[in-house]
């Protein structure tokens, strides 16, 4: 059974004593996150915050099995945040968009989400409207049929092991309806910098 097959999906609880001293432990460790970040000159934070973005660009698409060149990314990420560098090269059309729809999911997080603005990513990643010199529908859900259902996937072709299967594309349209609802009802977006600011501390 996948998670989103489960009874209680999507609603699931947890059990706030238990967790609260992590929580505590965590809030303790940000606040000397967030004293280590004031404390360093702002030429340093500017050159950690670059790293830190580019390294995300790559790493998230090394995950869809992309290798992105470094040099590109760090040079898009600089020119669309304004950064004065040294070494800037060009960079191509899908770098650009990859970069783009980065830094509009982790800067503008507080913004409301649409399903125009994932539409948006979508087809900021997909610039030509191909993944993998195949032509797919960018800027809408997917629409595959029940047969060929959306899978993770590992393993030598005939040896196939199924890691996650997606919810059915018919049932997308409520799905990420109710996630939308939520994730624009969800104020405390605390977590999110705390991970920010653990990024930039690993990194310096």
């Amino acid at each position: 059974m996948y998670i989103h097959q489960s009874p209680s999906w999507p609603n699931f609880t947890w059990d706030e004593k238990s967790l609260s001293n992590i929580l505590g432990n965590v809030r303790y460790k940000q606040g000397k996150l967030l004293g280590l970040m004031e404390s360093v000159g702002f030429d340093l934070r500017e050159a950690t915050t670059l790293e830190n973005l580019t390294e995300d660009v790559l790493k998230s698409s090394e995950i869809e099995g992309e290798i992105l060149d470094h040099d590109q990314v760090r040079s898009s990420i600089a020119r669309k945040l304004g950064l004065e560098i040294s070494g800037l090269v060009a960079s191509d059309r899908h770098v650009d968009g990859v970069v783009e729809m980065m830094l509009n999911a982790t800067q503008d997080y507080t913004k409301p989400l649409s399903s125009e603005r994932l539409f948006g990513w979508h087809a900021s990643l997909f610039p030509t409207g191909r993944s993998g010199g195949f032509k797919i529908e960018v800027g809408n859900w997917r629409k595959n049929a029940k047969d060929d259902p959306m899978q993770v996937i590992s393993g030598a072709m005939g040896r196939e092991k199924v890691h996650f299967q997606a919810p059915d594309s018919e049932l997308l349209d409520h799905e990420m309806s109710q996630f939308i609802k939520w994730f624009n009802n969800f104020k405390d977006f605390s977590y999110i910098f705390l991970f920010r600011n653990i990024n930039f501390a690993t990194t310096f």
